[in-house]
């Protein structure tokens, strides 16, 4: 393809010459346009070095009055790497003050935005309601990722990794459009007294994942979220709970629109029958608790969803094939989402995860180990295939 590589004003335009050699490794002719303000993280020469091409870094520098117009219409991607707020926010209200933000308006091709920023600049409503206002206009949104940022906090706004950026270059069938997908993700909190609770170590990647790629491919989603540090993808109707009641609640309370249920969340199986109302005091005596079963969300979806696809997923620590096939046909769901929890590379807080889905015809498909919203993605390959 030929690709515009606009790159904006943030720490991490330094990662975009290595992205801009990689687009022309994979064989793509890449045209570069620097803003102002990236020009003070990264000179032109690198590009130009790079790419062996003239780098746009001015409106009033280019070579005829119409270049960003002949741009535009030369080019079959744009892809904005990484993208500021202040740029999101061009794009949505139409400011054109600038070669990359004229360019765009005159664009009518496929667009590809990689923000990168503050996690609390990405987390603003003002950033997700633009965010979300390029996704309704068919633009691809990469999402940043967890990790230090440069103002020294840990957080969501470091740009993508160039891998997940070069994937989402690939053409996304808006396969899932017209449908409403319900996600549960994340972990539960049952308390025990005022101050401890009972949880597990769910993250809440993977249910984050399967949301983000789901709006991509143009479904309608809600989210039903355990306490998670994640920001929710622009787009998603987000609730947030805490114990496995309130999700229960919240499931059953969101389900008339739902045609696809997708059960991700790590729910506790049981808890304390008589939290104490006030702290449990150490008496250096053994204490005992009472446990009672948490609600049963997927299996009562299992016998109430109608018509609705259910996916359900299963954390094992052996026996995963076994205990997969056994909880499809136990809790009457169209498929099962399988993986080993504990390893280092997938399951519970890891990036990365490697699971084996059971489906309703007996079919067991393996997915190797890769980045949760890559094996989203082949998860979302099934519903669309049993929604068929």
């Amino acid at each position: 393809m030929r690709i515009v590589l606009g790159v904006t004003g943030g720490i991490a335009a330094y990662k975009s010459a290595e992205l801009a050699r990689l687009l022309i490794r994979n064989g793509h002719e890449v045209q570069v346009i620097l803003t102002r303000a990236a020009e003070e993280f990264i000179r032109p020469l690198t590009f130009a070095s790079l790419t062996g091409r003239k780098v746009i870094t001015d409106l009033f520098s280019a070579s005829s009055a119409i270049e960003h117009i002949d741009i535009a219409r030369e080019h079959d991607l744009l892809l904005v790497a990484p993208a500021t707020a202040n740029t999101i926010a061009k794009f949505v209200h139409g400011l054109a003050d600038d070669f990359l933000s004229t360019m765009y308006l005159a664009f009518r091709g496929p667009v590809v935005i990689a923000p990168a920023m503050n996690d609390q600049m990405w987390d603003h409503e003002a950033t997700r309601a633009n965010v979300e206002a390029l996704r309704r206009r068919g633009h691809t949104i990469v999402p940043p990722g967890d990790g230090y940022l440069a103002c020294g906090t840990y957080g969501a706004g470091r740009l993508a990794d160039n891998e997940a950026i070069l994937q989402a270059l690939l053409p996304r069938p808006k396969d899932l459009a017209g449908q409403t997908i319900l996600i549960t993700a994340g972990p539960t909190q049952e308390p025990l007294d005022p101050v401890r609770y009972l949880t597990n170590r769910s993250s809440g990647k993977m249910g984050y994942a399967l949301a983000d790629a789901a709006l991509d491919r143009g479904a309608k989603v809600i989210l039903i979220s355990g306490p998670v540090n994640l920001t929710a993808p622009a787009g998603a109707e987000i609730i947030r709970v805490r114990t496995a009641q309130e999700m229960h609640d919240q499931v059953f309370g969101h389900l008339e629109p739902a045609t696809v249920i997708i059960k991700c969340a790590a729910v506790a199986d049981f808890r304390p029958a008589y939290p104490a109302n006030q702290k449990i005091k150490k008496t250096g005596q053994p204490t005992a608790i009472q446990f009672e079963p948490a609600p049963d969300i997927l299996a009562e979806l299992g016998r109430s969803k109608g018509e609705r696809l259910l996916v359900g997923f299963a954390a094992e620590t052996g026996n995963l094939r076994e205990y997969a096939v056994a909880k499809l046909k136990a809790k009457n769901c169209d498929v099962i989402v399988a993986n080993l929890v504990g390893g280092e590379n997938s399951g519970f807080e890891s990036d990365t995860n490697e699971v084996t889905l059971a489906l309703r015809n007996g079919e067991l498909i393996d997915v190797p180990n890769a980045p949760k919203r890559d094996v989203a993605e082949r998860i979302l390959d099934q519903v669309v295939k049993l929604l068929q």
